[in-house]
């Protein structure tokens, strides 16, 4: 998830497009850049790091020119780095990109094989390069960059320009957001309203499959078929601080219903559901490791342990090899044993978790082979990995991890069936149903959350409880510990996560009538066995809040307050049981008046011990 900025009018370009950028660094800050047009020459001006980086270069190489494009990067493709930064350039042609493209890897061989020669690892590059070379033959700009557009499969959201066109801008959509910005004199494009705010409160959105052009006086639109679009702007009324947030009250929530989107994206270029396989190469394993390992170890911290815990479930039964999770925090202190045909998967949402870390060193030191699932390009834990998987959640601002979980058990998920592939453990049909499931869920998780005042009016119900046991079975238990880790980070609720088979052995002690249990159990092949223990609890007068399938008459029956989520395959419920919970606490806590976003004594990313 990056930020763009465009703009097109009488103005001075240059600092338009960098306030612009200063508001949308929430969506990415690992480089930045802006191009502008002075009437004869296109200037480029790139920088590593923080957006002061960038203006910093800007003091020192000033650009002059009344058009401009502007980006500000989340890393998906390359590491960070200058050459690596956009805008990218071909030719006459200079353009940023939000998004994914997922045929990135034959447009280049196809390009490089023309005789293209590129300066970045990027798939944006390769958009610029198709741009360029349609230029010519094209015409003009809004020609050449519809041509190349139907050569994509993926998304974007771009914004270009052309030397030879220094009065205009196209951009284009597809399945990543953009924004346009009707001023006076001026239009304007972003990624998100923020961007546009200092310069205009009218605004109006580009559909999916649409093409612009922008000049000072006027836009067009139309389809990438060549249909005419008619769109009247409308006024925004948020301010800057709502707008930053998209209108949500919190990073977080904002970010809980981003997770759809977020899901997508990190399937985007990996699954190939057409072909039912995926795309090997884009999972950090090679086939010849996959093939050899006798072991998988699972090291994480906090969330993303319990993204472990359901990842063992997915690798023993998918590839029938023996997989173990470990707390990153107690490996580096217990001698552990691992071996060359071990693999060793460290999960981390910073990829610079100090405990996770230390813990890559121990197995790597042993000869195992080490793949990292991060959230963060070219962080500490991925550069020290022998291959990487990074998910594609885009910045989290919220201490409380919501995305990058649900992205984590989508990398999990991919990585389980690749192993169960390459191994002969796993047929291709069923394969092919784990990954149309997959796909699936991101509508799923949309259903679910189309239920969010369900969940808020259930948190009116119990603020004010001290005390919650969570429970679930099989895939449910993670979920269930995670809801807890959830509620106690952001209300300051005690709150436990157990394996329901093990309430009996200890927590049924603490059921009484004042004590909410929440159960997830949806209908999947534990159910009968939850629902046993949801009898129990009630046999104890404790109140029981269910995670439970649309539809489920006997549920209903049971439970006290149901948190409903849509039917899904049994594999993926983990990426959908979750949001509920996530929900619950976030009302809870922002009932209860706590800083949701910045929760006492906690930290982003923890790089202490």
């Amino acid at each position: 998830m990056c930020g763009i900025v465009g703009y097109v009018g009488q103005g001075e370009a240059a600092p338009i497009l960098l306030e612009g950028l200063r508001r949308l660094e929430y969506r990415g800050y690992d480089s930045a850049g802006i191009a502008v047009h002075d009437g004869r020459e296109l200037g480029v001006v790139r920088a590593v790091g923080k957006l002061s980086n960038l203006a910093q270069a800007l003091d020192a190489r000033p650009l002059l020119g009344t058009t401009g494009i502007g980006h500000t990067r989340w890393a998906t493709h390359g590491r960070p780095s200058e050459p690596n930064a956009h805008p990218h350039r071909a030719g006459d042609v200079v353009l940023v990109h939000n998004g994914i493209i997922e045929n990135h890897v034959e447009l280049r061989r196809e390009l490089i094989a023309s005789g293209v020669t590129f300066s970045s690892d990027t798939d944006t590059e390769i958009v610029a390069h198709l741009v360029s070379r349609a230029l010519d033959e094209a015409g003009s700009l809004f020609a050449a960059v519809r041509r190349a557009l139907q050569r994509l499969r993926g998304a974007y959201a771009l914004a270009v320009m052309s030397r030879r066109s220094p009065e205009r801008l196209v951009v284009a959509k597809s399945a990543s957001p953009l924004v346009l910005g009707v001023g006076q004199g001026e239009m304007l494009c972003g990624s998100d309203i923020p961007a546009l705010l200092q310069q205009t409160r009218r605004m109006l959105f580009l559909e999916d499959g649409e093409i612009a052009e922008l000049t000072a006086e006027s836009y067009r639109i139309e389809t990438l078929e060549g249909e005419p679009v008619q769109r009247a702007p409308r006024q925004i009324d948020w301010n800057p601080v709502q707008a930053e947030k998209g209108g949500y009250k919190h990073f977080m929530l904002k970010e809980v219903f981003e997770q759809p989107r977020a899901v997508e994206d990190t399937l985007r270029g990996r699954v190939r559901l057409g072909e039912g396989r995926l795309v090997s190469e884009e999972l950090g394993l090679p086939p010849e490791v996959a093939r050899r390992i006798k072991r998988v170890y699972l090291m994480a911290c906090g969330t993303s342990y319990h993204a472990c815990l359901n990842g063992r479930y997915w690798i023993e039964a998918l590839a029938r090899v023996p997989a173990q999770t470990e707390l990153a925090s107690e490996v580096r202190y217990r001698e552990p044993v691992f071996s060359e045909d071990d693999l060793v998967v460290a999960v981390s949402q910073s990829g610079e978790t100090a405990d996770t870390l230390a813990a890559l060193r121990t197995a790597k030191e042993a000869g195992a082979y080490v793949l990292s699932i991060a959230n963060v390009v070219d962080s500490a834990i991925p550069r020290l990995s022998d291959g990487a998987l990074y998910t594609h959640a885009g910045p989290e601002i919220g201490v409380a991890s919501t995305k990058c979980f649900t992205t984590q058990l989508v990398a999990l998920s991919m990585l389980a069936i690749e192993l169960g592939l390459q191994r002969g453990a796993l047929a291709e049909e069923r394969a092919k149903a784990l990954l149309q499931a997959l796909v699936e869920v991101p509508e799923q998780m949309r259903r679910a959350l189309e239920r969010a005042s369900d969940v808020q009016a259930v948190a009116r119900r119990f603020v004010h409880a001290e005390h919650v046991l969570f429970l679930g079975r099989g895939r449910g238990f993670p979920i269930a510990l995670e809801g807890a880790l959830k509620l106690k980070e952001i209300s300051y609720a005690h709150a436990e996560g157990y394996a329901a088979g093990e309430m009996k052995h200890g927590p049924i002690a603490l059921i009484d009538e004042h004590m909410p249990v929440v159960v997830v159990m949806p209908r999947d092949e534990q159910y009968e066995k939850t629902a046993s223990n949801v009898q129990e609890i009630k046999a104890r007068q404790g109140q029981v809040i269910g995670v439970v399938t649309e539809g489920d008459r006997d549920a209903l029956e049971l439970v006290d307050h149901a948190l409903f989520i849509p039917e899904a395959a049994p594999e993926v419920l983990p990426l959908i049981t979750v949001v509920p919970l996530q929900l619950l606490a976030y009302y809870i806590a922002d009932l209860k008046g706590t800083d949701v976003d910045q929760p006492r004594n906690l930290a982003k990313t923890v790089t202490v011990e």
